[in-house]
């Protein structure tokens, strides 16, 4: 006779008794590492190709152009991953329904590093023509495609396995990728920036972030595989049923939550790339200011950021995650007031921007993830936070530096405002029509 039956209890509630001991051996904290390793890595990547847009490829690729527009160039093409990433989403979850999660990461993760590696080795236009422009864009869109596929569920299974009282600061914590590879990204363009002549920099310098960023990949995906791979995170993916759904399905039952959720987080999106990518070109094109140096305030600017990030966790936990991102989207509204006059106020004026900006980001942005994944049915979570949060940045980052750069080239700096205010608009109205979020806080 079994131990069960002994002490009068069926072996249903032994194997759910088992089931959740096994759960909570799940510390979400080690869950938090992998999604914090995850995320550092790809927006390391992200950055590298950031900044070489705008102080590596208008030279290298675009020389037949004036620097406007070849930085102009320089940022359609990098708008490119944005649109390829919901497709990559989609490919690499048909991929891990046959093959599998460990498969789909490796093969999407693989595919980031060649695309990464790739561009450190293209040649440029002057050895290659207009060849090395395609080829900069094909490589470009593989790195969307890869980061699309590369979506492994944690952040999902780390809120679904967070306290109650605590969903707010673990939602953060893999929002911390974002300042930590910027961080890592800026820091080594400005150490070559230093400590190169320009022609050494454009010459042979700028390739070395690549390389740097392939590496990281290297070790990111094992550290991943680590957790992903395992019995115990298989089981507790497949318990809480994260797993992929037709994407055509889930986009006939749930496209208001898509629309919603993608929507709800515009104002932290478009501000991603105001306070990065944007103000780095103007910078580049209109001062006479060191890049090196402008990107010393940046990385200040990211720490603050990382400390916004953290602290829009405890926030969230007194307030809810609804009504931290509409407050913080209404101080966005504010500031994008504020654009023209702190850009144009000299280096005093632009130090106080990138703060102030990056400040704000990390508030808005540390509870972004909360905003793209929280309203799904369990059946759609793991599909639908992906699919949301390609759409998110495809809205509101994907074309931001490219938009913000040509109305402010043309029209003036006014029209940035315009941009980043419509995005904070766009956020509050989702955000106050988008109750279940509330409702789930």
């Amino acid at each position: 006779m079994s131990t069960s039956h002994i002490h009068g209890r069926p072996p249903s509630a032994d194997a759910s008794l088992q089931s959740s001991a096994h759960e909570a051996r799940i510390a979400p904290g080690e869950i938090a590492i992998g999604v914090i390793i995850g995320r550092a890595s790809e927006y390391f990547d992200f950055f590298v190709y950031a900044i070489a847009s705008v102080l590596v490829f208008p030279s290298v690729f675009f020389p037949f152009e004036q620097r406007l527009e070849g930085t102009l160039y320089a940022f359609l093409i990098f708008s490119f991953a944005f649109i390829a990433r919901p497709f990559g989403t989609v490919a690499f979850m048909a991929i891990q329904r046959r093959l599998g999660r460990e498969a789909k990461l490796t093969i999407a993760l693989f595919v980031l590093g060649v695309s990464t590696a790739g561009i450190a080795f293209l040649p440029t236009y002057a050895n290659l023509g207009f060849a090395s422009i395609v080829l900069l864009a094909l490589l470009r869109i593989g790195q969307g495609i890869a980061l699309g596929g590369s979506w492994d569920g944690l952040p999902s299974l780390l809120a679904l396995n967070a306290p109650e009282k605590k969903r707010g600061w673990y939602a953060m914590l893999g929002q911390l990728g974002a300042p930590l590879g910027f961080i890592i990204a800026a820091s080594l363009f400005s150490y070559l920036l230093f400590n190169l002549t320009t022609e050494d920099f454009l010459d042979w310098g700028w390739r070395y972030p690549f390389y740097v960023a392939f590496a990281i990949n290297v070790v990111a995906l094992f550290a991943r595989l680590r957790l992903v791979a395992t019995e115990e995170y298989s089981r507790l993916l497949d318990e809480r049923e994260l797993e992929p759904t037709n994407a055509i399905e889930m986009g006939r039952s749930q496209w208001r939550t898509l629309f919603n959720g993608a929507m709800a987080a515009l104002a932290s999106y478009a501000l991603f790339h105001i306070v990065t990518v944007f103000p780095l070109s103007w910078i580049r094109l209109y001062s006479t200011r060191s890049v090196g140096d402008f990107l010393v305030v940046q990385i200040i600017g990211a720490s603050l950021a990382a400390v916004g990030i953290v602290a829009s966790g405890l926030i969230a936990d007194r307030f809810g995650r609804r009504t931290t991102l509409g407050a913080v989207a209404v101080l966005i509204a504010v500031f994008s007031g504020f654009v023209p006059t702190l850009m144009d106020g000299g280096v005093l004026g632009q130090n106080v921007f990138i703060l102030i900006g990056f400040s704000l980001l990390g508030l808005s942005y540390g509870q972004a993830s909360g905003a793209v994944s929280s309203n799904f049915p369990s059946k759609y979570r793991y599909t639908g936070a992906a699919l949301t949060s390609d759409l998110a940045w495809l809205a509101g980052a994907g074309f931001a530096p490219l938009v913000a750069l040509g109305l402010s080239a043309h029209f003036g700096l006014a029209y940035v405002s315009v941009y980043l205010l419509s995005g904070a608009a766009c956020s509050i109205a989702a955000l106050t029509a988008n109750r279940a979020l509330e409702m789930r806080d």
